[in-house]
């Protein structure tokens, strides 16, 4: 039987909480603080650690971050997922959380409870992400907090990557390469991944690339912003009908289905109503399906990530069979092996990376040997 820790400073939401797991058969202990969290882990040993984002005290992130670093366990972040919270739930992805679900409603479980026990059970199979200078990261807050000198190693300054100016994209980029467009499919896990990849990408990427993270609609404009600091890409949300150009990376909007679109003669990502007879949105599948209604296979790559369920591997192993290119993130990187593994036992994988290899690929299928200086 599957444990969880179920930490919440709310003793109603506690309740809520471990009722939904207990009646899906899980043994559930629970903590009223991060501090309470941190004690009980050893002892408890848990499978998977539900977590509030926000509690008096020792906060969810700092709870995260001290998890990571002294008790590594699979974490599912439990949050309100408004607007005001984005910032904070996608900072707890990136420092290694493996998802983050609504909180449950109180009088019925319905399609929220129905998701925390699927990303519960999904979290108990998958492989906590290592951050990098995370233990550094906890020593210089630490030492913030207590008002003493703190010099951080060489190479970190704060808990955020550096910068990378988002340039205007140039003529060479969009020169004669041809209409193409990278598609992407990621779901639980999938911040910190796209971090490893989209980042990577050069200035003179000459396709547009289209994402389609499963994902509340509060968190992708704050996703998508996130990244366009991070990256040398322009990135943005699709909001409305989008002209893709390349240098340009589009995030689907949240809780909707994004396809491609042809309009007045130009490429374009659109945002539709969520289809409904498809679980996952914004779904892969949908958005592979309308890129091969308007471009040939060869114009296409195909890229499924960490996730679970399958999402995207159908479509994506069409686009194999049909001469397209794709690529499936590797076990050995992957946060839920699911997706991925399902595009490979499809046998629609044309290549298996680690995600930090992901954007090298692409950028050697894609970019001229004369315009990789550097970056190979």
């Amino acid at each position: 039987m599957l444990t969880v820790l179920v930490v919440d400073d709310s003793a109603l939401m506690r309740r809520r909480i471990a009722d939904l797991l207990s009646e899906a058969g899980f043994r559930v202990e629970t903590a009223a603080t991060g501090e309470e969290a941190l004690a009980r882990l050893p002892v408890v040993d848990p499978d998977v650690v539900t977590l509030d984002v926000t509690m008096p005290g020792m906060d969810g992130l700092t709870c995260l971050a001290r998890i990571m670093v002294e008790h590594p366990k699979p974490v599912v972040m439990v949050s309100a997922l408004t607007g005001a919270g984005a910032e904070e739930t996608l900072e707890a992805l990136r420092l290694g959380a493996v998802e983050a679900v609504q909180k449950p409603a109180a009088g019925s479980i319905g399609r929220i409870g129905e998701e925390l026990v699927e990303t519960v059970r999904a979290a108990a199979s998958s492989r906590p992400r290592r951050v990098r200078g995370l233990r550094e990261r906890l020593r210089l807050a630490r030492a913030r907090i207590a008002g003493e000198d703190f010099v951080a190693p060489e190479g970190l300054t704060s808990a955020v990557p550096p910068t990378v100016a988002s340039p205007a994209v140039t003529a060479a980029a969009a020169g004669g390469e041809g209409e193409g467009v990278v598609l992407v499919g990621v779901s639980t896990g999938g911040p910190s991944t796209l971090e490893d990849i989209l980042p990577l990408l050069p200035a003179g990427f000459p396709w547009p690339v289209v994402v389609a993270q499963h994902m509340p609609a509060a968190f992708t404009a704050t996703l998508a912003r996130r990244l366009d600091e991070l990256c040398a890409l322009r990135v943005v949300e699709v909001e409305r009908a989008t002209v893709l150009v390349p240098g340009m990376v589009c995030i689907a909007r949240g809780s909707a289905d994004v396809e491609l679109a042809r309009r007045g003669g130009r490429l374009q990502a659109v945002c539709v109503p969520p289809s409904p007879d498809r679980p996952w949105h914004p779904n892969a599948d949908r958005l592979v399906t309308s890129a091969l209604r308007l471009l040939p296979a060869d114009r296409l790559v195909g890229v499924l990530l960490t996730g679970m369920g399958n999402d995207g591997a159908a479509a994506m192993a069409e686009l194999h069979a049909r001469g397209g290119r794709t690529i499936a993130e590797s076990e050995d990187s992957a946060v839920v092996f699911g997706m991925p593994q399902d595009l490979i036992r499809r046998g629609g994988a044309g290549v298996v990376l680690p995600s930090g290899r992901i954007a090298g690929q692409l950028t050697r299928w894609l970019m001229p040997a004369g315009r990789r200086a550097g970056i190979d």
